[in-house]
């Protein structure tokens, strides 16, 4: 992380590259520039999502051609938070500069990148801050975008019953129908924690205003039921799970 002495109010941004070499030439770029604050890095879409659940950025600037999570899948997860950074992304083709505008990028700089252009970007950035800055905030995640295929599906958090871990992927579960993400599911804990999600497996996250009833069954132990099936409860999970809902029945009860 490299932290400069930077005017008032400077931009916090991200730089997300799987190339060592081009992440901190870039990094290092940014952080001479005056508008430039706190500049940190990843080293891949992971590890991007992961920066993106323990603090806030105001730019993004953003390699597409990735392992894993690409910077296409990073900036559709940018673009549900509820006060989304800008995004730049920083590419050695113009193949995908059509997406990138669609998405909302604010700029596309191609590799190797010119000092003017960096400068023109960082302009951008700041311009589209000020503009947040100006509209009301909203719920993060209150509505969750999905793509499948050539539609887009939009869930409402409110309607989730459970989130299931499914490898890269986390599958939300409502009354009729599932819907896969490629989010995590730590990610989901922290942004839907005060929404009333609570962890109750390592692979399970749970809405508690959904649970009906708590239940030992054979195969399974203990089970947290939902209109949309059973979520396992660990023994680690269990007390916090049972803390929660009978918090939320003595709210029910005021």
């Amino acid at each position: 992380m490299r932290t400069p002495n930077p005017p008032s109010n400077p931009l916090r941004v991200l730089v997300v590259e799987d190339e060592t070499s081009t992440r901190e030439e870039l990094a290092d770029l940014l952080a001479t520039m005056p508008e430039i604050g706190e500049v940190s890095e990843a080293d891949g879409g992971e590890a991007a999502v992961r920066l993106l659940g323990t603090g806030s950025f105001d730019a993004v600037f953003l390699d597409i051609s990735m392992p894993g999570l690409t910077g296409m899948d990073v900036a559709r997860v940018l673009g549900m938070l509820s006060t989304p950074p800008a995004i730049v992304f920083v590419t050695a083709s113009e193949a995908h500069a059509v997406e990138a505008f669609g998405i909302g990028a604010v700029d596309y700089l191609l590799k190797p990148i010119r000092a003017e252009r960096l400068a023109e970007a960082v302009a951008r950035a700041a311009t589209a801050r000020r503009g947040r800055a100006s509209e009301p905030e909203s719920d993060e995640l209150s509505v969750v975008q999905i793509e499948t295929g050539r539609h887009t599906v939009f869930v409402h958090r409110d309607d989730i019953r459970f989130a299931e871990a499914h490898g890269d992927y986390v599958r939300l579960h409502t009354d009729q129908d599932a819907h896969l993400i490629r989010l995590s599911l730590s990610y989901l804990e922290d942004v839907w924690s005060s929404a009333g999600f609570v962890r109750t497996h390592r692979g399970y996250l749970v809405a508690v205003r959904w649970v009906t009833d708590l239940r030992v069954t054979g195969s399974s132990g203990l089970v947290a039921a939902t209109p949309a099936g059973d979520v396992p409860v660990s023994r680690r999970h269990a007390r916090a799970l049972k803390e929660r809902l009978l918090a939320a029945v003595r709210d029910e009860d005021r």
